[in-house]
């Protein structure tokens, strides 16, 4: 069972010198222990059941793809109950026993999340923003969206990694100070090891919001757009200086942030040198990409960068 804790670390707490150092020395050692490793590709877990389909069109050296969807084989065919419970075979939930609840203090706010890997010195921190009317339980459900959390976790926790996926309560510059908050006391956590930040849909906002923080924006290996808005204004944010990497998921059918508008900022972003990557569902819906997305190829394409 999940337990329940506050953490007041999210706004460093007193320590004695010694105490700060010694766990200084901790991270350092890690550090030199895992950094081989952690450039290593992330190890398959599951992939003939999440790899992408059939390859429809590729551009700009494999940049960018539009990936065969079809709803009756992608969600009749991977769920035992349609868009509710995956089959059993999509799943493995042992899993269950990394993960817990918590709760950090951000002084006059609170953030709640769900933690699944250890607590620190790990090798890379998963981050997941969803989106309105969404809260922490989205991000940790195993069985919807066609078991694709339950294998985030797995892949995760099976490579030293750990992941958060916190209730993101507005989604605005709170809700962006709170995540931001989050990604900084992660990379804390873990010795400064890197951090991605993936949002969904609304959460996208968010994503867009960190990337004007250059303290977040310094702690990340890159970001996952999963059926987002777009940003007009990115070009102006510390990720942009930065190049941050950026990987665009999307369904071509979505009805709430049009794959058009969203191709053509990845191209605008390519043109200029960007690092990039597109990847559009064919007839896939708004809710696509969170079911769809290969999360291992998604971050061994940044934790390799």
């Amino acid at each position: 069972m999940a337990r329940h804790e506050v953490i007041k670390g999210a706004r460093p707490v007193a320590m004695s010198t010694i105490v700060f150092s010694l766990r200084r020395v901790v991270a350092a050692l890690f550090f030199s222990v895992t950094a081989t490793a952690a450039a290593e590709p992330l190890q398959p877990f599951k992939d003939e059941l999440f790899a992408y389909g059939a390859v429809l069109q590729e551009n700009d050296g494999g940049a960018f793809r539009v990936i065969d969807y079809q709803e009756l084989r992608d969600i009749n065919g991977r769920d035992q109950i349609p868009e509710r419970r995956a089959k059993g075979a999509y799943v493995s939930l042992g899993v269950a026993k990394a993960q817990v609840n918590e709760t950090f203090d951000l002084g006059d706010r609170k953030l709640e999340v769900t933690r699944v890997g250890p607590d620190g010195g790990v090798a890379f921190t998963v981050v997941f923003i969803h989106g309105r009317g969404g809260d922490r339980r989205l991000g940790a459900n195993d069985f919807s969206f066609g078991g694709n959390f339950n294998r985030l976790k797995n892949l995760a926790v099976a490579n030293g990694g750990n992941y958060y996926a916190p209730s993101v309560r507005s989604f605005d510059k709170a809700g962006v100070a709170d995540v931001s908050a989050l990604i900084r006391f992660a990379a804390m956590r873990s010795g400064g090891r890197p951090v991605v930040l993936s949002c969904a849909s609304m959460g996208s906002f968010i994503c867009w919001g960190v990337a004007r923080d250059p303290s977040a924006t310094s702690a990340l290996a890159g970001m996952v757009i999963m059926g987002g808005a777009v940003d007009p204004d990115f070009r102006k944010s510390a990720a942009y200086r930065a190049k941050l990497p950026i990987y665009f998921s999307h369904g071509s059918r979505d009805s709430v942030y049009a794959a058009e508008a969203q191709v053509a900022f990845y191209r605008s972003l390519r043109a200029n040198g960007y690092p990039t990557r597109f990847v559009l569902f064919e007839t896939g819906s708004h809710g696509t990409p969170v079911r769809m997305t290969d999360w291992r190829e998604a971050l061994n394409w940044m934790l390799e960068r």
